[in-house]
């Protein structure tokens, strides 16, 4: 775990609480500047086609909400910034609205083949595409639909979590890519069957 993130959420009813589960509690660390997305984070984050964004009502209530797209929707921009396009939906802009009282949110990314999952600390705003055409398109080529605002997430700090109790599971593409070999051997013998069959030995 970073220490920064650690840090951040290593707060003093986190020490009570460990203290009344264990007999100790973890010291906080000293924090260090805001965490930089290394090769490692972004290579995994280029990956993703989904990921789940928390954010904060004016009451302080969390909302948690799914995000999908395309793989590589969710966009390093550089060590420091995350953006991904908006789209049309159900018009609701919980997320959006949010934003405006409270910027921070909390990034979920999972990679479930690989049993490996990224959390980001961040503080976002929301951009309309009018104010910056070229990130609109580096964001959401027009191909993909009309972009209706952009998302910048400005990282303030990450943790690679274990892999204890997460399940695997497939997309139907990867599930595809594993079976790929085994139907192209199936086929492969299959042909040398027929081939057999129209000249028995």
């Amino acid at each position: 775990m970073s220490q920064h993130y650690l840090h951040r959420h290593l707060t003093p009813a986190v020490g009570e609480a460990q203290l009344q589960a264990y007999g100790q509690s973890q010291g906080v660390p000293p924090a260090p500047s805001s965490d930089r997305l290394s090769a490692r984070e972004t290579a995994f984050i280029s990956a993703r086609d989904s990921f789940y964004l928390a954010s904060l009502t004016e009451a302080g209530a969390p909302y948690l909400q799914h995000r999908g797209g395309p793989v590589g929707f969710l966009t390093v921009l550089d060590e420091r910034t995350l953006g991904f396009a908006d789209y049309g939906g159900n018009r609701q802009l919980l997320t959006a609205g949010h934003l405006r009282r409270d910027p921070r949110v909390a990034l979920f990314l999972m990679d479930y083949p690989a049993r490996r999952r990224l959390k980001i600390d961040g503080e976002a705003e929301v951009v309309p595409p009018a104010d910056d055409p070229r990130l609109a398109e580096q964001l959401g080529p027009q191909a993909a639909g009309e972009v209706e605002r952009l998302f910048l997430i400005r990282v303030e700090a990450f943790d690679w979590n274990c892999p204890q109790f997460i399940t695997p599971r497939f997309t139907a593409a990867e599930l595809e890519a594993q079976l790929r070999p085994l139907q192209e051997r199936i086929a492969a013998l299959e042909d040398e069957l027929q081939g057999l069959r129209r000249h028995p030995s």
